[in-house]
């Protein structure tokens, strides 16, 4: 019930302006994109940091694993401690640790200094994840799904904006400027996230309902399965798709387009894959996407350069859509409607994934070759779909 002051001027309560609704989401959305950006925009410098510090290839997985680690590893612990916060403190606070963690980075202390932002940058985006997920489910309870997938893509805009803005700038500046900028990016993100932000999570109509004894746990579980196999496949096509383009004779430039092509598929895909859902229903759309998915990778082992590049942005549709399907059905899946640690558990399972299946498939790889990599990432997208059946029963709209 919404009490009303009898002295507020309805005049200004009449006034144009983003609703509460909006400002929540798009605080979510910043917070997102600006996360996400700080994720992948570390792979700008990683020939910087391979020349500078003399790294090996190995080396520069370990660095990179410093933020990928604790980012991930950190989702579950970073919700339990930071539960009773409010949006506006957590998603400010998560920003404002990650640009830190940048600043750490680009002052002059060594290799010691830049492991030592990379974790506190970790730290700080291990937050993010699961405290903007929650605002968006409380924000729009049963209806939550379609703003969970804006909320997904705009990561992909970070993505697709931060790693290029570091790429064109680190040929006129030297890094440590570069990460500065990022980090300066970041703080006017936290300033910007203090306005945007409720003080207090929103409680919609329509929210999961708590319960004590919860068979929502079974069917979660069958969620984060299916989220750390749809992870494991893209990231393992990504592992090969280069060596894919450049055995058909394609050139560096050849693969960045090739990249492009399927990333600009991808954030399609994630903008109305997660519409999607709601009227074929989760079900639905997950078992068309990975049997996409699946045909798709097989057929471009058989397709010349150019008709493979063709289809690319097709693909990167199934092959990243699927993920906006799943985000949106944790809340309706969360034990006892618990969609903080929910959400925490499912990155968790996620980035775990997407960490551990490169090097597996690398491995299998390694023993066979590049086409049965292939396949096997195709096959593990078929895999999806039986899980995806036993899903079902579980689901409101299957």
């Amino acid at each position: 019930m919404q009490i009303i002051d009898p002295t507020h001027d309805t005049r200004r309560a009449t006034a144009p302006g983003p609703s509460p609704r909006s400002r929540n989401l798009l605080a979510a959305c910043l917070a997102h994109a600006l996360h996400d950006g700080y994720t992948d925009g570390l792979y700008a410098f990683m020939p910087v940091w391979q020349a500078e510090f003399g790294l090996s290839y190995a080396g520069l997985a370990v660095v990179r694993a410093l933020y990928y680690g604790t980012m991930g590893g950190l989702q579950l612990p970073g919700d339990m401690v930071l539960r009773r916060l409010s949006p506006r403190s957590t998603l400010a606070l998560s920003t404002l640790i990650a640009s830190a963690g940048f600043l750490i980075m680009a002052l002059p202390f060594g290799f010691a200094g830049l492991c030592v932002g990379l974790i506190v940058a970790g730290l700080g985006s291990s937050i993010q994840h699961p405290r903007a997920s929650q605002l968006v489910t409380d924000t729009y309870g049963g209806a939550s799904r379609g703003p969970l997938s804006i909320y997904n893509f705009s990561g992909d805009i970070g993505k697709a904006t931060l790693p290029a803005i570091a790429a064109l700038l680190l040929p006129l500046l030297a890094w440590r400027p570069v990460i500065g900028m990022m980090a300066a990016l970041g703080l006017a993100a936290t300033f910007g996230l203090l306005f945007l932000a409720p003080a207090r999570f929103p409680v919609a109509r329509g929210a999961a309902e708590k319960s004590g004894v919860d068979r929502r746990s079974a069917g979660f579980t069958l969620l984060t399965s299916i989220g750390a196999l749809d992870t494991a496949t893209r990231m393992g096509y990504l592992l090969f798709l280069p060596f894919l383009i450049h055995g058909r004779g394609g050139t560096s430039a050849t693969v960045g387009i090739g990249l492009a092509l399927l990333f600009i598929g991808g954030a399609l895909g994630k903008a109305a894959c997660g519409r999607l859902g709601q009227y074929l229903g989760v079900a639905g759309t997950v078992l068309a996407t990975e049997a996409a998915t699946a045909i798709l990778m097989t057929t471009t082992l058989f397709m010349p350069l150019m008709p493979m590049l063709v289809i690319l942005p097709l693909l990167g549709i199934f092959l990243n859509g699927t993920s906006s399907v799943l985000y949106g059905t944790v809340p309706e899946l969360a034990p006892n409607g618990n969609t903080g640690r929910a959400f925490a558990i499912f990155y968790t399972s996620v980035i775990g994934s997407g960490g551990f299946a490169p090097i597996l498939y690398g491995a299998i790889a390694d023993h066979s070759n590049q086409t049965v990599g292939i396949l096997t990432a195709a096959a593990t997208a078929a895999l999806i779909i039986p899980l995806v059946l036993a899903l079902r029963p579980f689901l409101k709209s299957p």
